[in-house]
């Protein structure tokens, strides 16, 4: 780790104007082509976010069917998707994405979620639905940090924070139109018995949000294809970098622990909270303030939608904002604010008596949860030389879904499940969880700062 007052470098890193083959500058893509690829994208992470976050809504109908534990549902949605969804974010598909068409690689992976997405509506046992989610994670590697390397071709510095916050917002559009169909569909057939469909079998109720929200996304993965890979916008060093071995990758991070360390360890506490209240507040509005699947739908689903995309826009606007008035650790500071401000609202949702007081709560709390999340890919993205991107995006991801998918939601229904012992207090486990990730993420990312603004001011990068 460096000392905020020596030098930090990162490798073979020029100045934005530096054109990929020589020193002429080399023109951005057209604005409405940029845009238009960040508009595709996002409609692919919003696919990956319903297709993820589908059992949330069906925690009730499949303890009930398969006769499990908040924790082994928990797994279902955490640690049986974040393996293989961190690993292999890595290696292979960060290597690939290095290297090869990231346009194509997007489109896989879309094909393959789809497709493991619908098949968890054929698994009639915890064993068969685990291998089904894994093989969901599986697909959505090769998505986030494939697309943030290719978004960093297609902006310059001064556009990435919104243009990485657009794309970030399919997140919480993802979410709320998961939480929204799936609620409505768990309504309608709450009471229907198991039915015998052509070609298909037997189809439980808690199968059928699955069967319906999953091969759509095939046809998203055909529109990825309509994409231009872009140019990779290299300096004479980065060149040298073309066939960058994974310890390059080790070495950058390792020259600039103090930043990549701390802001990889303080936004997995950020994640680690909004998994956790994400995946929970269904349940804890259905068991405590006794809402119907059809009012946490029309209720909760809007609210993540709204807040949750203004908030990761807002973020990167605000760090685009504060970049131009010369602060460079504008990006950070957005991380901050948000780890400060979500401390007391998401220990408030789960602790507010009045249904509607905890409704308040969680419209702030979305909002602030999603608040850094843009800005804080912005960040990774400048100081990393282009050859090393995806990869180094990569083992961000792989520590902070780790953390935040893999046990977000598992931290929580622990101490709810063999603490506490009861299932109705899974609101006091997420507000356990909020007490100590939110402060403890705001150390880190102060921590970063400095780290951060010594990195540019020596190695600007386009």
């Amino acid at each position: 780790m460096t000392d905020p007052g020596t030098e930090a470098t990162s490798i073979g890193s020029e100045p934005s104007s530096q054109k990929q083959t020589g020193s002429e500058p080399l023109p951005w893509p057209a604005p409405r082509e940029a845009w238009y690829v960040v508009v595709v994208l996002m409609v692919a992470y919003l696919f990956s976010y319903v297709d993820r976050q589908i059992l949330s809504m069906l925690v009730g109908p499949i303890k009930a069917d398969l006769g499990l534990s908040d924790t082994e549902i928990s797994l279902l949605h955490g640690l049986a998707f974040a393996i293989c969804y961190t690993l292999l974010g890595v290696w292979p598909i960060g290597r690939w994405a290095d290297t090869g068409n990231r346009r194509n690689i997007i489109a896989g992976g879309v094909f393959l979620w789809s497709l493991m997405t619908a098949l968890c509506g054929r698994a009639f046992n915890y064993t068969q639905l685990f291998v089904a989610r894994i093989g969901v994670g599986i697909g959505e590697a090769a998505l986030t940090p494939t697309a943030y390397s290719m978004l960093a071709d297609y902006f310059p510095p001064e556009r990435r924070g919104r243009a990485l916050g657009l794309f970030a917002m399919g997140v919480y559009f993802g979410i709320g139109a998961a939480i929204m169909i799936t609620g409505l569909v768990v309504q309608l057939i709450s009471t229907m018995p198991p039915i015998d469909l052509p070609l298909i079998g037997e189809v439980r109720a808690w199968q059928v949000p699955f069967l319906l929200l999953g091969p759509p996304g095939i046809l998203v993965a055909l529109w990825v294809m309509t994409l231009r890979e872009p140019l990779r916008r290299m300096t004479a060093q980065e060149k040298d970098l073309d066939q960058a071995s994974f310890g390059q990758v080790l070495s950058q991070m390792r020259l600039n622990g103090g930043f990549y360390l701390n802001l990889t360890l303080g936004i997995s506490l950020l994640t680690l909270l909004f998994n956790g209240l994400a995946f929970w507040v269904p349940a804890h509005f259905m068991r405590v303030h006794a809402f119907s699947a059809a009012e946490v739908a029309f209720s909760y689903g809007p609210i993540m939608l709204v807040a949750g995309a203004l908030g990761i826009l807002s973020g990167g606007i605000l760090a685009d904002r504060w970049r131009a008035q010369g602060y460079r650790d504008a990006e950070l500071r957005v991380g901050l604010f948000s780890a400060l401000a979500l401390w007391p609202l998401a220990i408030l949702v789960f602790q507010a008596d009045n249904p509607q007081w905890a409704l308040a709560a969680l419209a702030p709390a979305i909002f602030c949860s999603s608040f850094p999340f843009g800005a804080a890919s912005a960040a990774l993205q400048l100081v990393t030389p282009n050859r090393l991107r995806a990869r180094t995006s990569a083992l961000y991801l792989l520590v902070i879904n780790l953390t935040g998918i893999g046990f977000g939601a598992t931290f929580a229904s622990m101490i709810s499940d063999y603490i506490l012992r009861d299932e109705n207090r899974i609101g006091d486990g997420v507000s356990a969880v909020a007490l100590v990730a939110a402060p403890l993420a705001a150390w880190l990312l102060w921590r970063a700062m400095p780290h951060y603004r010594q990195m540019q001011a020596h190695t600007p990068t386009p």
